[in-house]
């Protein structure tokens, strides 16, 4: 997995005025934290910013931050939004280690047709769009393929059914149903009466 490196300034003073100057002038502030690690008030560049998350593994990107001559192997972990504009307000950089699990959420993407569940006038409905993971930063996922091939009318595809990557287990609860099926408006006017 290729890591993006990230220049961050350690002296940004803390406060809202200073936090929209520091935006006015194309930086966002942002606070390193972690285990053994005292939380520190850094502002880092917001289009290197961009271009550091811009890869295939997005969020979930490993980033080396220097934060003047300090370093740090980081994801960002929570990213706050100007509600209005939708532009990165603040960034809170978690420090890993990339041979040990984190936690973090991947993109579940529905794929393949599910002819039986056309064939019988029924719509197929995804209800999860995104799954909680374990495993080591350089593993995990740019996201998950949820196959619907094999999906019968009344049937439903959870957590347990899905096929994960080695060294990845999902921490979402097993039985939450992922994608489920129900009938059509064709089918709801023949009277058709299949359930999960």
């Amino acid at each position: 997995m290729s890591q993006a490196t990230l220049h961050a300034s350690t002296s940004r003073s803390l406060g809202s005025r200073d936090s929209r100057r520091l935006r006015l002038a194309g930086s966002i502030p942002a606070v390193v934290y972690g285990v053994g690690v005292s939380p520190l008030a850094v502002a880092v560049d917001a289009k290197a910013f961009r271009g550091a998350v811009s890869g295939a593994q997005g969020l979930n990107s490993l980033i080396t931050l220097d934060a003047d001559g300090q370093t740090f192997t980081v994801m960002a972990r929570e990213i706050q939004r100007h509600p209005v504009r939708g532009t990165v307000a603040h960034i809170d950089f978690q420090v890993v280690d990339p041979n040990k699990p984190v936690v973090t959420e991947i993109p579940l993407h529905v794929v393949g047709d599910a002819v039986e569940v056309r064939h019988a006038d029924w719509e197929v409905d995804q209800q999860l769009f995104s799954l909680e993971i374990r495993t080591r930063p350089d593993q995990i996922p740019t996201h998950l393929d949820v196959d619907i091939s094999a999906l019968k009318a009344g049937s439903s595809i959870r957590v347990a059914d899905l096929e994960l990557p080695a060294g990845v287990e999902a921490v979402a609860d097993v039985a939450l149903t992922v994608v489920t099926t129900h009938a059509g408006r064709a089918a709801k006017a023949g009277g058709a009466d299949v359930t999960a």
